[in-house]
C-alpha cells in the first residue's frame, strides 16, 4: 500500500490544501482532501480490469469551496434535516441556521464540509489510512458543545472503503455524521444511475412531509417504488415516482429508510451495475440509510468539464433519523460529556463476473 500528497488549491483565507491518495495493490484508489475531508475520488476496476473513478467531483479545489451539493463531503455536526432550524435540549432552546427552505441542512451555512481538517496519514500492510480531525467550537452554527471529531479513511487491497467517526463533547449537543459521495458505478462521466440496481434491508422509510421532513411515524414500502427488498432498477422505481406522494415530494429518492438490522453491524445496501460488473456493498453499524438519487442536482464544471444533473449519480448516507432531535421515539442523537459518539461504515467494491 501507499499513500501520496500534493498540494491541491489554496482557502479563501490563504490556507493550503492537501489532496491525499491511497493507492492499493491492484492499483485502485481512494483520494481525500482534509478541506472537509472530502472524497475526491475513487477509482476501481470493472469486470475487465478497466479503471473508472466512480464518484462524482471536479479536478480543483476551487469547485470544493461554496455550494456543490455536497459532492463528497463529511456532513455536520447533524447529516440530514432538522425542521425549522429548531431543538431543544434540556430544557435550553437552540435556533439553527435556515439553509434548506425553512428547515436546517447537513450542519449548516459553513457545517464540516467547508473547514480544514488537520490530516495524518498512514501507510500500513494491506490497509493505509487518512485521519482528519477537527475542533468545532461550542456554539459553532449555533450548535451546544465543543465536538471533538475525527474522521478516519482507510483503504485496503480489497478495495474496502472505511470510514469511521469518532466524537466527543463537553457539552450535552447532537451529533449525526455522515459521508455525501455521489456513487456512479460506471463511471462519473456515465450522465445516469438509472441503470443501476438497488438493493436496502428495509421494510419502512420515515414518513415525510412535502419538505421531506419526518412526521415521527414511519411508511410500508410494500407496493411502493421505495421497495428495494428484492432490488430494483433505479430507472423502473424513478419512473413510477408518480404512484408515490413521498417520491413526488423527492422527485426520486430522497429517504431514510429505517434498517431491519437495527445498529447491528451488517450489510444494510447493495448497489450494482449490470454492464461494468462493479458492485458495491454497504457495512454499518447505523439505524439508517438514506438513498438520494440526485433528483435537484445540476452541477456544471465537474470532473473533466461534466456537467452532473438529475440522476447523475446516487449516495446512501448511513446516519440516525433525519429530524431526530424533535421525535423522542428515534433512535437518539444526543452525545453527552463522557460519552464517544463512534460508528464504521464501509464501502466495500467488488466485481460480478460474466456467467
Amino acid at each position: 500500500m501507499a499513500i501520496t500528497s500534493r498540494p491541491f488549491g489554496v482557502t479563501r483565507e490563504g490556507k493550503p490544501v492537501t489532496l491525499f491518495t491511497m493507492t492499493n495493490k491492484s492499483g485502485a484508489s481512494v483520494s481525500v482532501t482534509d478541506f472537509g475531508a472530502i472524497v475526491t475520488s475513487i477509482i476501481v476496476p470493472d469486470k475487465n480490469g478497466a479503471m473508472a473513478d466512480v464518484t462524482l467531483g471536479f479536478d480543483a479545489f476551487d469547485r470544493y469551496e461554496g455550494d456543490h451539493a455536497f459532492m463528497g463531503d463529511i456532513v455536520g455536526r447533524y447529516g440530514n434535516r432538522i425542521a425549522n432550524g429548531r431543538f431543544t435540549l434540556d430544557g435550553e432552546s437552540y435556533q439553527l441556521a435556515l439553509n434548506d427552505g425553512k428547515n436546517h441542512l447537513h450542519g449548516g451555512v459553513s457545517g464540516f464540509n467547508q473547514k480544514l481538517w488537520t490530516a495524518t496519514p498512514a501507510e500500513g500492510a494491506g490497509v493505509d489510512s487518512v485521519a482528519m480531525h477537527y475542533v468545532s467550537p461550542d456554539m459553532e452554527e449555533n450548535y451546544p458543545g465543543t465536538l471533538d471529531v475525527t474522521c478516519t479513511y482507510s483503504w485496503d487491497d480489497d478495495c474496502n472503503l472505511s470510514i469511521r467517526y469518532e466524537a466527543t463533547t463537553d457539552k450535552a449537543t447532537h451529533c449525526n455524521l455522515t459521508n455525501h459521495t455521489y456513487f456512479n458505478l460506471a463511471g462519473h462521466d456515465h450522465g445516469t444511475i438509472r441503470d443501476h440496481i438497488v438493493w436496502i434491508d428495509a421494510d419502512v422509510v420515515t414518513a415525510v412531509d412535502s419538505g421531506l421532513i419526518p412526521t415521527g411515524g414511519y411508511m410500508p414500502v410494500v407496493g411502493t417504488p421505495l421497495d428495494l427488498r428484492e432490488g430494483k432498477l433505479l430507472g423502473e422505481g424513478i419512473d413510477q415516482k408518480d404512484t408515490c406522494v413521498a417520491m413526488v415530494y423527492a422527485g426520486g429518492y430522497d429517504h431514510n429508510y429505517v434498517l431491519r438490522k437495527g445498529s447491528a453491524v451488517a450489510m444494510c445496501a447493495a448497489v450494482f451495475h449490470e454492464e461494468s460488473g462493479r458492485l458495491m456493498e454497504v457495512i454499518t453499524d447505523q439505524p439508517g440509510v438514506q438513498l438520494y438519487t440526485a433528483c435537484t442536482t445540476c452541477c456544471e464544471g465537474g470532473r473533466g468539464g461534466v456537467t452532473y444533473g438529475n440522476y447523475s449519480g446516487l449516495c446512501l448516507e448511513t446516519q440516525h433519523y433525519p429530524d431526530t432531535p424533535n421525535h423522542s421515539n428515534f433512535p437518539t442523537t444526543v452525545l453527552r460529556p463522557g460519552e464517544k459518539y463512534d460508528t464504521t461504515t464501509i464501502y466495500a467494491f467488488r466485481v460480478e463476473e460474466d456467467q
